[in-house]
């Protein structure tokens, strides 16, 4: 039913990239669940998102970057155990059923993300530590890598929630942190082996532009209140029916 409608990805998919990337994100979560809902190959939608993910998150972290002081202490803390991590996650591959099912549990994040449900600490709750960061860094780019995200929309929540970061450091560090995972991941996916389906080759500019004015208008505080809950509600709906198919 839903090739039928094939077309709303010309739509759908540079949306969610431009509000992504607002934030500092990837958006390999929704580029996952709007390719595993028009039925493209399983095989074809890890490396997919990963790809849209490196550039999409290498632009918002440029974007970003002159805004903040970049917390670069904290941000290698994490990243040279995620970046591992990551490889190996893309190496297995998961039941289709599954796979579903774990992305539709993950949407959530960014669900609460967008509505600002995630508390945010104006003071850190627990010192920055090595041990705390390599915890946060080798479970979340194992997921990364197992599921193709980049692995921001689960960091960001948790700098927030421990007081690490601002907003605008967290935009740049999640970033930067997807854009490195993205490639380890997609790297473990073999993706140079894969056939992609003519369509994608057309969908990845767009959404790619989508990217590039989201990283501008972001970081220049531009105000998307109305689309952002549209998204939301549409990431709902398609958490549950990812889920409960």
């Amino acid at each position: 039913m839903m090739e039928a409608y094939w077309w709303l990805l010309y739509i759908l998919m540079p949306s969610v990239a431009f509000l992504y990337a607002a934030v500092g994100h990837g958006g390999a979560s929704s580029y996952l669940m709007f390719l595993a809902l028009f039925n493209f190959a399983p095989e074809q939608i890890r490396p997919t998102a990963l790809i849209l993910n490196i550039v999409v998150s290498l632009m918002a972290f440029l974007a970003f970057r002159g805004t903040v002081k970049f917390p670069a202490k904290l941000f290698l803390s994490i990243i040279i155990f995620s970046v591992p991590a990551a490889f190996f996650g893309g190496r297995i591959l998961v039941d289709a059923g599954l796979y579903k099912q774990i992305l539709g549990l993950l949407l959530f994040f960014p669900i609460l993300r967008f509505l600002n449900i995630f508390p945010k600490s104006t003071a850190p709750k627990i010192s920055e530590n090595w041990i705390l960061s390599g915890i946060l860094g080798l479970g979340i780019g194992f997921v990364s890598g197992l599921i193709g995200i980049g692995g921001g929309i689960i960091l960001s929540p948790i700098l927030l929630l421990l007081g690490w970061t601002d907003m605008k450091e967290t935009a740049a560090v999640s970033a930067l942190f997807i854009f490195f995972n993205s490639i380890s991941g997609l790297l473990g996916t073999n993706a140079f082996a894969i056939s992609f389906d003519p369509q994608l080759w057309v969908l990845m500019p767009l959404t790619i532009v989508g990217g590039a004015l989201g990283a501008y208008f972001g970081a220049k505080k531009f105000n998307y209140q109305g689309v952002k809950y549209t998204l939301t509600v549409v990431l709902l709906i398609a958490a549950v029916k990812l889920i409960w198919g």
